[in-house]
């Protein structure tokens, strides 16, 4: 008996660590990853805001991904030279691919040269946004002069 509650007591710790560890990645802003130089943005049918654009990575049965854009849209909607671009991963098997999203949501906040500088995963709060933003300085516009656009 003792034994029994040990197990279920270690389960539940473990659990709750889990728990805890899981929503901290939630929305949280990390360095891009490692990917192939001169992604072809316009390609993929995206047009670089000026500054930065958050190109958020969607499945059509992601309640995540909506709030998220709700988020992303409010900010974009509010700042100048930002953008926000939402696609399905369903529709752009490659991208996904070469770019290595796992889930969805994924954010990844691109300069206005096309750079990936930032990415997010889970669902992103106006914070966390708001942070990712504050990572391209106001010149990478100007700086970029288009490089990477069509």
């Amino acid at each position: 008996m003792l034994g029994q509650v040990i197990a279920l007591v270690v389960l539940v710790l473990g659990t709750a660590a889990l728990g805890v560890w899981w929503s901290a990645r939630q929305g949280a802003v990390r360095a891009p990853r490692e990917v192939p130089a001169g992604i072809d943005w316009s390609s993929a049918g995206i047009t670089l805001a000026e500054r930065v654009t958050f190109v958020q990575f969607s499945a059509e049965v992601c309640a995540a991904c909506r709030s998220t854009a709700r988020v992303l849209g409010g900010l974009t909607g509010s700042s100048s030279g930002v953008g926000h671009r939402e696609l399905l991963v369903d529709d752009h098997l490659d991208l996904v691919r070469k770019l290595g999203v796992l889930r969805t949501p994924t954010v990844l906040v691109v300069d206005g040269g096309g750079r990936e500088v930032a990415r997010m995963s889970g669902v992103v709060s106006d914070t966390q946004a708001r942070q990712a933003l504050n990572r391209v300085p106001l010149t990478a516009g100007a700086e970029a002069d288009g490089e990477g656009q069509s």
